[in-house]
């Protein structure tokens, strides 16, 4: 086992955009062989979400990763992390001292996949489908900043922005943002099926099983042109139950590279095997976890209640008992290594302690125990989420102050539940659209929010949002965004719980694997190749 740690910062503009020659029809490694990744992420359409890789609708991690392959935005984050840079955009930048009108001119020459001409007007066509199809995902509220989508000509689009917004450059390189040919996807209806046209470093095709993508291959467009180099001419994602299946297959030589979501005990076999034949790499991630609540239900609509809950939970315990060292506590919705963090719970709530949380029941003439369900999804985060949120029922019970149950659902079920306000409290995670703490905010407490929360605090939608966004230099935005995680502690509509760290395991003749998840859970496939382990 050979182990290397990849440190990259989190936060923006601390290191200058590392970026790869124009790809185009000469990168690449020039063999047919196939590098095949395999993933624990399921990809299953049903009668409630058949659309889950059209851009307008997809809004997690795994499909992001499928569209982030295949769908090309104006900008993207990276190689190094820092701001976003220009990807179907020659350039982009704001035009006024307001951050309220942002312009971008197209590279000469774009085509999608199928050969046809990339247009203004197809970016203008792709963005405004989004926010008029304004799916039940919640994707389009990434752009609901847009006003109009103007058009110069062939190759400059302007989008004038209903207020400030200085994060509108990452919102550009996120999936929901992508171009697509209106020839495939129509603007009065979602694409069902698990089918992709873009013009992305990669063209797609799904092997399907009813109705659940078994594996994804992508073969490099040779229409491309952007700003990443293409080191591999075909990539396969395969879909495993589990991480040890997973594993298993990796031990085998199955698949050549193991990502997301390997199990903490297999982490640690890895970390200590003495197999030579197999490289890990561990790198920083802005992953949290954390509970949601819906703040309607009539047992958790009493802020006692969830202040006592917050009171309470241990997540030193938590971290060590379940996760070990690929997790630390978080204290806040926002990650402690992005700009603007602040440990609003522990200060104000330091450490767990059950006569406080006592307390705070009692003055709200609070009845004891608490009884309610906390769900949790049972295939979707890794398979120790069933631990943790055991330990979770554990530590509130023994209090003598709740009665907690639990529930495992299916994620397809699960996320649906959640959206209608079925659930009182659930566990989720999130994996950020981009490295800013705007993003750990306004998805789960703006309007049209992502978890569809009923919680709204009119000084963090009318005045702290828009506020820390007009700000360019995101430390001077620190004051809004610390404010914003202090109303959340004392509030608790959300209590987080970790922050982890990213893993991913290959065989030693495959290269570019410290580069093939950035710190958003980004895949990159395209990083990825066949030589010499370094």
């Amino acid at each position: 086992m050979n182990r290397k740690t990849l440190v990259l910062p989190a936060a923006i503009g601390l290191l200058a955009p590392v970026l790869a020659a124009c790809g185009g029809t000469d990168s690449g490694s020039g063999s047919g062989d196939a590098i095949v990744v395999g993933t624990t992420d399921s990809f299953t359409a049903s009668a409630e979400a058949p659309a889950l890789v059209d851009p307008a609708y997809a809004y997690d991690v795994g499909t992001w990763n499928i569209l982030r392959q295949t769908v090309q935005t104006l900008m993207i984050q990276p190689r190094g992390e820092g701001n976003p840079v220009p990807e179907a955009a020659e350039s982009c930048g704001f035009t006024d001292s307001g951050n309220e009108r942002y312009a971008c001119t197209l590279r000469a020459g774009l085509k999608f996949a199928n050969g046809d001409p990339i247009t203004a007007a197809d970016v203008k066509y792709s963005v405004e489908r989004a926010l008029s199809l304004k799916a039940d995902s919640g994707v389009f509220a990434l752009l609901s900043g847009v006003d109009t989508v103007e058009t110069k000509g062939d190759r400059e689009v302007i989008f004038h922005l209903k207020r400030a917004d200085a994060t509108f450059p990452f919102k550009l390189s996120t999936p929901v943002a992508g171009i697509v040919n209106a020839k495939d996807y129509s603007k009065k209806s979602l694409r069902n099926g698990f089918k992709i046209d873009g013009s992305g470093p990669y063209s797609f095709k799904a092997e399907v099983d009813g109705d659940k993508l078994v594996s994804a291959t992508f073969t490099k467009n040779p229409n491309y042109k952007g700003s990443l180099k293409v080191n591999n001419d075909k990539v396969q994602l395969r879909n495993f139950k589990n991480a040890e299946e997973m594993g298993s297959a990796l031990d085998k030589g199955d698949i050549d590279v193991m990502t997301r979501a390997m199990s903490p005990s297999q982490i640690q076999k890895l970390s200590t095997n003495s197999n030579d034949k197999i490289d890990m790499v561990d790198m920083a991630g802005l992953e949290i976890r954390y509970l949601a609540f819906n703040t309607n239900d009539t047992t958790v609509r009493s802020k006692a209640v969830r202040q006592a809950m917050a009171q309470i939970v241990d997540r030193g315990e938590l971290v060590s008992k379940v996760y070990g060292s690929q997790a630390e506590p978080l204290y806040s919705v926002v990650p402690a290594s992005i700009t603007g963090h602040s440990n609003s719970f522990f200060n104000k709530y330091g450490d767990p302690s059950v006569g406080k949380a006592r307390t705070m029941l009692q003055k709200a003439g609070i009845t004891t125990p608490v009884k309610l369900t906390m769900y949790y999804t049972t295939d979707h985060y890794g398979s120790a989420t069933k631990k943790e949120f055991e330990l979770l029922q554990k530590q509130l019970n023994r209090s003598g102050l709740f009665d907690v149950a639990i529930k495992g659902v299916p994620w397809t079920k699960f996320r649906i539940a959640e959206k209608k306000g079925d659930y009182q409290v659930y566990g989720m995670g999130w994996f950020p659209d981009f490295p800013d703490a705007d993003n750990y905010i306004a998805p789960f407490l703006d309007k049209d929010n992502f978890l569809g929360l009923p919680y709204n605090n009119p000084n963090i939608r009318n005045n702290l949002i828009p506020e820390s966004r007009r700000v360019a230099d995101r430390l001077a935005a620190s004051s809004s965004l610390t404010e914003i995680q202090d109303i959340v502690a004392s509030d608790v509509p959300l209590l987080p719980l970790w922050q982890g760290k990213q893993f991913v395991a290959a065989g030693d003749d495959i290269t570019g694997t410290p580069y093939v998840l950035n710190s958003s859970s980004t895949l990159q496939l395209w990083e990825l190749n066949r030589g010499v382990s370094g």
